[in-house]
């Protein structure tokens, strides 16, 4: 897992604690709900969710899973294009590393030097080094849409799953313990990837979603853990194509 992929899922968690808590509108979505952002992403993705729900026979927590299994598919082309870039980096650190030393980058004139060199490296190999940052810019606001589609969805609240009333906090605190236990794995398999200045998010989120998910529906809690353990499957398997 490299730097850009655990700085879009630190984003993703914080961006939905927050939101959580934060006074963002929580009322339920329907088709008359105006503004862009509810209109043309949380509107569908909540019709959507009713409807896979209603061919489960009622199960939202199912729908729930199915969705978010779903996107993540959809959303896995983004994921191998990202995982791309970031490999085409790797492999050409060491040569950065030789520009960095040819120059003294505290000045003016060698920083210029060293900028052109660094151009021309990317074009000889072909890497756009913002290209590695599109994916998590689309992959963003699908994965945020879907967090608000069942927050907002009113029929959820009203149906339970396994031993949860999806509209209420889980009252054995189960849920939460999953959902934090599955992103600590996730975040745990690109551990000797990830740089030392973001091994604290390692254990700050799962600790965060944890906390939050004693207070929030475990219709999100739900929600989480389906997503990290599609995420643990999908980063080992392209962990081990490597």
């Amino acid at each position: 897992m490299n730097k850009k992929t655990l700085i879009f899922i630190v984003l993703l968690a914080l961006l939905s604690v927050l939101a959580a808590g934060c006074g963002m509108d929580k009322s339920p979505i329907t088709m008359e709900s105006e503004g862009v952002w509810n209109h043309y992403f949380v509107f569908p993705l909540s019709w959507m969710l009713i409807a896979v729900a209603n061919l489960l026979n009622g199960s939202y927590g199912a729908a729930i899973i199915l969705m978010t299994i779903f996107i993540r598919i959809l959303l896995l082309p983004l994921f191998l294009k990202q995982q791309k870039s970031a490999k085409a980096m790797r492999d050409l650190k060491p040569e950065m590393e030789r520009l960095k030393d040819k120059y003294d980058l505290k000045k003016e004139k060698e920083m210029q030097k060293y900028q052109r060199e660094m151009l021309g490296l990317y074009q000889s190999n072909g890497i756009n080094p913002a290209a590695g940052c599109l994916p998590i810019m689309v992959q963003l606001p699908i994965l945020m849409a879907f967090y608000f589609a069942i927050m907002r969805t009113e029929e959820i609240s009203s149906h339970s799953f396994l031993w949860m009333n999806l509209g209420q906090p889980d009252p054995f605190y189960i849920m939460p313990f999953l959902a934090g236990a599955a992103m600590f794995m996730q975040t745990k398999l690109g551990m000797n990837e990830m740089p030392a200045n973001m091994k604290p998010a390692m254990y700050l989120m799962p600790v965060m979603l944890i906390g939050v998910g004693f207070a929030l529906p475990s219709a999100l809690s739900l929600y989480w853990f389906a997503g990290s353990l599609f995420m643990i499957t999908q980063t080992y398997l392209v962990l081990k194509i490597k």
